[in-house]
C-alpha cells in the first residue's frame, strides 16, 4: 500500500551532511558551522530559563525577538517573521507562494539545494538556470532568471556552495523585473564584511516584492538553536504568517535569540577570526596545488590538484575528517571545507598534505 502523495513517492529527500556523535572525536568540517561557542551573554540566558517560561507557550509572533532584531538593523518590527531556523521560513515561502507548473521557483545552479527539495514537496515546477562561470567568477543569469516568470526567485548571497557574493546592482535589476518575490538568503552574509548585514535593506525598503533572510546559525554560533529570520514588507510576510505553525519558535530559542542579536561586538570578534582563519586556510591549500575559489563565506570550495575529489574526502573521513563532497554535474570535482580554528585547519591540511 502506498500512503504518500506521488510527489512525495518520486522526489529524493534532502541530504544534509553526515553527522557524527559528539564523542567520537571527528572533526566535522562539512556542515558550515561556526567553530566558536556562542556569546557568553547567551549562556547567561539559558541559565536563566525558568520553569514559568517552559510551561506556557511561547509569543506566537516572537514579538521581544523582533523588536531585538528591529533595534539591532534599524526597521520596523513588524517587518520581520521569525523562524525555526532559516530553512522553515523557506518552506512558508515556497508553501504560500508556489503551485504547480503555473507558480514555478527559479534559482541560478549550483546552489542551496534544499530549494529544489522543497519546490518537489510542495510540488511545484523548478527552472534552474546555470549560473555563468569565468574562471573563478561566477555570474548571475539575471536575462535568463526574468524569463522564468517565475512565482518565487531564490538567490542566496553569498552563495553556497561556491562562496561568492551577489552584487547589489544585479539583485537590484531582478527586483525591479519580477512580477514574483525575489528571496535573497544571506544566511552567510556575516562573513562578507564590515556593514555587509545591512547592506540589502535598502532592497526590501525600495521593493514590496523583495525578501530578506537570516540565520543564527553561522555569524552566531548557534546552529543547534534553530532560530532564523526574514525581513519584508508586511503585505509579502502577511501570507506567511497565514501558513506557518501556530507557535514555530520556541521559548527558549527566541530568549537565547534576543541575547544573541543584542551582543553584536561579540558576533564581530568571532566572524573576523573565522575570516582570518579563513584566508590562512586559503593560502595553505593553494601551495599544496588546491584550485580555491574566492569566499565571503565560512567555507571554501576547491578543485584537488588532481582528479581525487571523491577519494580525498573518503581517505579524510577514515581519519577522523569530514568535509562535503558534491556528486552532482560541475560539482563532482570539487570538495566544500568549513573553516575551523587554525589548529583544527592545521590538523586537515597536515593529514591533506600526507595524503597527497
Amino acid at each position: 500500500m502506498n500512503w504518500f502523495r506521488p510527489a512525495v513517492v518520486s522526489m529524493e529527500g534532502y541530504a544534509p551532511g553526515e553527522w557524527p556523535a559528539l564523542d567520537a572525536g571527528v572533526l566535522k568540517l562539512n556542515s558550515n558551522e561556526n567553530p566558536y561557542p556562542p556569546s557568553p551573554t547567551v549562556m547567561a540566558a539559558l541559565a536563566n530559563i525558568g520553569a514559568e517560561l517552559l510551561r506556557r507557550y511561547p509569543d506566537p509572533l516572537a514579538s521581544d525577538f523582533r523588536q531585538k532584531v528591529s533595534e539591532t538593523f534599524d526597521i520596523p518590527a513588524d517587518w520581520i517573521i521569525a523562524g525555526n531556523g532559516s530553512d522553515d521560513l523557506l518552506t512558508l515561502l515556497v508553501r504560500a507562494c508556489s503551485e504547480g507548473n503555473v507558480r514555478s521557483l527559479a534559482y541560478p545552479m549550483p546552489t542551496y539545494v534544499l530549494y529544489r527539495t522543497l519546490a518537489a514537496i510542495q510540488p511545484a515546477a523548478v527552472v534552474e538556470v546555470p549560473y555563468q562561470q569565468k574562471g573563478t567568477d561566477w555570474r548571475l543569469p539575471i536575462d535568463q532568471l526574468l524569463e522564468t516568470n517565475a512565482a518565487v526567485t531564490l538567490i542566496a548571497t553569498p552563495n553556497s556552495p561556491s562562496g561568492h557574493v551577489v552584487t547589489r546592482s544585479d539583485l537590484r535589476r531582478l527586483a525591479a523585473g519580477l512580477s514574483g518575490v525575489l528571496l535573497i538568503d544571506e544566511a552567510y552574509v556575516d562573513f562578507v564584511g564590515k556593514d555587509a548585514d545591512r547592506a540589502n535593506l535598502e532592497l526590501v525598503r525600495e521593493f514590496e516584492n523583495v525578501m530578506l533572510l537570516r540565520t543564527l546559525s553561522k555569524g552566531y554560533g548557534l546552529a543547534g538553536l534553530r532560530l532564523g529570520f526574514g525581513i519584508a514588507r508586511p503585505g509579502l510576510l502577511a501570507g506567511l504568517l497565514k501558513v506557518k505553525d501556530s507557535y514555530n519558535v520556541d521559548v527558549i530559542a527566541l530568549k537565547l535569540g534576543e541575547a544573541a542579536i543584542a551582543d553584536q561586538t561579540y558576533k564581530h570578534e568571532t566572524v573576523q577570526k573565522v575570516v582570518a582563519a579563513r584566508e590562512q586556510l586559503a593560502t595553505e591549500l593553494r601551495s599544496l596545488g588546491f584550485l580555491v575559489w574566492p569566499s565571503s563565506t565560512n567555507f571554501l570550495l576547491v578543485k584537488p590538484p588532481q582528479d581525487i575529489a571523491q577519494s580525498l574526502q573518503t581517505k579524510l573521513k577514515a581519519k577522523g575528517i569530514m568535509i562535503r563532497y558534491f556528486n552532482q554535474p560541475g560539482l563532482d570535482d570539487k570538495l566544500r571545507i568549513t573553516v575551523g580554528t587554525p589548529e583544527q585547519n592545521a590538523r586537515m591540511v597536515q593529514a591533506i598534505s600526507c595524503l597527497l
